[in-house]
Formats: structure tokens, sequence, C-alpha cells
């Protein structure tokens, strides 16, 4: 759900999050601030037994305007924890996180999200679904008697139809309920919701996992489609190494240095991608060394040659690693 996220039919580039004209005059108004900023964070929680758990140890990033950053690493190294520090879901025991140059305290309209799980109102239509925020963050119960709400109710609503198409579905779908959408119809609707806000950062934990292989390669491509069109800043978090090198501009790797509770999780890896993309077809052994490495990574095999603030290296597109 949107903060309160190559098939069918492509519209024109929406104006989703401006072009770059207005991205231009916006870095000259908020200065030099990262889209992403993740200062020395650190998150343990209490044990019943006494003591307590640290799950991410001293973590230090910071992510630009336009990157698709992936995240991965095992299960239960502190991705999600992460996106949810980004999003405001969650406080950090210690250390800061900023978004826009501004700290994150709460859930608010900087950033959107995509969960796994389908996160549509079931008692909501599509079309409903998709106006909602939009309308909710402009009008209150009272502004609705406002005449300046039909006007934007209006354009909301022909904004979420074109989404719609944008999405590869079709006007007809906007009358549905999400039971009556299949689960990747429900997920291109999740995405639809949270580009409609017109966040600066997108939020994704795990979008895809729950769909068949053949939903999840044509949503990858959708996504993909979508970035390089209209360039959000997307976190995205994944176990799927293969879909990591193909969508990110950039892969972050969090393991920890010991399998115990006290020990955290760190930056191991801080990878630039190759800004096409990259997959087993078009980089061949690349493709296969570095998927390797990262989940040498993951497992802790490897060690970081530099601490957590490191800066990331770049893989050269069609060189070797």
């Amino acid at each position: 759900m949107s903060t309160p996220p190559m098939t069918g039919q492509m519209t024109a580039a929406l104006p989703l999050y401006g072009d770059a004209a207005t991205l231009e005059a916006r870095s000259h108004v908020e200065g030099p601030a990262h889209a992403v900023s993740v200062g020395a964070v650190s998150v343990s929680y209490p044990l019943a037994g006494g003591g307590v758990r640290c799950v991410l140890d001293d973590i230090s990033l910071d992510m630009e305007e336009g990157e698709f950053v992936v995240l991965l690493g095992e299960t239960g190294c502190g991705k999600s924890t992460l996106l949810r520090l980004l999003l405001g879901q969650e406080r950090a025991t210690e250390g800061r996180i900023s978004v826009s140059g501004k700290p994150v305290e709460r859930v608010d309209a900087r950033s959107g999200y995509v969960p796994q799980k389908y996160s549509l109102f079931p008692d909501r239509t599509v079309l409903d679904n998709l106006t909602m925020g939009p309308l909710t963050s402009k009008f209150h119960i009272l502004g609705r008697l406002r005449p300046s709400f039909r006007t934007c109710r209006r354009q909301v609503r022909e904004e979420a139809f074109r989404q719609l198409a944008h999405m590869g579905l079709q006007a007809s779908d906007a009358g549905k309920y999400p039971h009556q959408l299949s689960g990747g119809m429900q997920q291109r609707v999740a995405i639809a919701q949270a580009l409609m806000m017109k966040n600066r950062v997108l939020l994704m934990d795990e979008a895809f996992s729950a769909l068949d292989p053949a939903t999840r390669s044509s949503l990858q491509k959708l996504l993909r489609s979508v970035w390089l069109e209209t360039k959000p800043t997307v976190v995205f978090v994944t176990h799927n190494t293969a879909e990591a090198l193909y969508l990110g501009s950039r892969v972050i790797v969090l393991a920890r240095e010991s399998r115990e509770d006290a020990c955290g999780s760190r930056v191991v890896l801080n990878r630039k991608l190759p800004a096409t993309g990259m997959t087993l077809r078009t980089h061949g052994q690349q493709f296969l060394d570095l998927a390797e490495e990262i989940e040498a990574y993951s497992r802790g095999d490897l060690r970081p040659k530099q601490p957590s603030t490191m800066e990331p290296e770049l893989v050269a597109d069609g060189g070797a690693l």
C-alpha cells in the first residue's frame, strides 16, 4: 500500500516524478541532499530471558536520486528491518535515517511502499484503491464539500486510468474487486497505487516473491520499464540474486560476521551495476561470477575489504569484474 509501492499497452511517459527540468529545479531548492541517507544505524531488540539481539550494526549508506538499490542477504539479516526504518514504521536504536534531507520520524508521503502480500483494500474496487490515497491526502471529510473536490477527483480518476494502462491492465479492471484479480494483477495495481502518490522514494519488500515464475518475470520487466522511464529512487528487497542483477543499478549485501545473535548485520558488499541491467544471456560469465561472489558474501564466506561506509565499487558493463 502506498503511504497514508511490459506487457500490455504502454502509454506516453507519465509525469509521476517530474521531468528533467523539474528535478533540476528541485535540486536547486533542496540542495545536494541524498535521496536516502542512513547514518551509523543500529537496531537491537530485548530478549525475553534478558540481554539484547542486535539485528543491524552500524549501517551507513547514501542513495542518490534515481538509483535502483537492491538489498540482498540471507533470511534474518535485517533487510526488511532496514526497509521499515526507511519507511518510518520502526525507529533505529542508534543513528539516523533521512529522506530528501529530512529525518524520517514516521510514515509520510515521501516514500511509497509495496509489500510482499498484496496491499489492496478488499472491500474497494481497483479504481477506489487507486484514488483513495491522493484524495485523502488533499481533502479531509469536510474538504470534500468544496467545489474544488470534484475537479480534483476527476483529475485523480483520469490519472488512475492512465496508471492502469501503464501497468498493462484494462479500463474494465477498474470496477473489479481485488478477489476478482489474479496475484500478478493485484501486484500491478499495488505498484500503480504507490505511483499514484508521486512519492520521491519507492520501497519494495519481496514484492514479487509470491508470484509464479512467468508472472514474476513479466513484472520485473514492467518495473524496470517504469524505473527507466520516470527514475524514482527505488529500494528493493529480494532473496533472488538473478532478480537483483537484472533490476538494480546498485546491489548492497547485508550479512553477519558471526551466526551468533549478539552480532548484527553490516554492509559487506556495495557494488554498482551496469545501467543496462545484467542477465546470464547478455553478460555470460561476468553474471555467473558476480552472482557467485554475492552469494558468498551473503553466506559470510567472504569479508568486506573496507568498512560499512565504503563507496560502491563499479562493475564495468561487459568488462571483467
